[in-house]
């Protein structure tokens, strides 16, 4: 299979419901939000794709990127995917500021989703890029980033940033970043 590769850059943006139409089509695209776990939607409430949906969504991100006091939630920041040149919403994108036992050993600093229709197009190498930037800004020297281990596509593009296996914890791939 060949990589289609997108000429237009790739942006990460603040979820907002103006972009509610690029939105549900992209919730639609995954089929499912279950689908789209690699950016931590997984644990968001059930996803209506209308302009109301994008609302709920929109405010279910924004309430989860604080830490909560039982700690099985770090300080986050929520970004969406979007192609750079038209603003259309292409995946999710999830940056945590910290890692508690969980993502150490599981989930990571960062986690992406690429819609389907749009894979294969470089956005998830250059959001992973940009993600790592932001990380450096927050100060953080080393991204730990994750896969399963049978996900090729994503392994690609994390060793494409620089990501060097660590280990494998249960079907994690365990790959840090630094910054720099």
């Amino acid at each position: 299979m060949t990589t289609t590769r997108s000429t237009s850059p790739t942006a990460l943006v603040r979820p907002d419901v103006r972009l509610h139409q690029s939105w549900a089509a992209t919730v639609l695209d995954f089929r499912h939000p279950g689908a789209m776990h690699g950016s931590g939607e997984w644990h968001m409430p059930e996803v209506v794709a209308t302009e109301a949906g994008c609302g709920d969504f929109v405010a279910a991100q924004l309430a989860a990127e604080s830490a909560d006091p039982a700690g099985t939630r770090v300080a986050s920041t929520y970004y969406w995917i979007a192609d750079g040149a038209s603003g259309e919403v292409l995946g999710f994108f999830h940056l945590r500021h910290e890692l508690n036992e969980w993502l150490l050993d599981q989930g990571g600093h960062i986690g992406y989703s690429v819609r389907p229709s749009r894979r294969r197009e470089g956005h998830a190498r250059r959001a992973l890029a940009a993600g790592v930037r932001r990380a450096g800004a927050l100060g953080i020297e080393r991204v730990l980033v994750t896969c399963d281990a049978e996900n090729a596509a994503s392994r690609g593009t994390i060793r494409a940033a620089g990501g060097v296996l660590e280990d494998v914890r249960g079907t994690k791939e365990r790959y840090w970043i630094t910054v720099g």
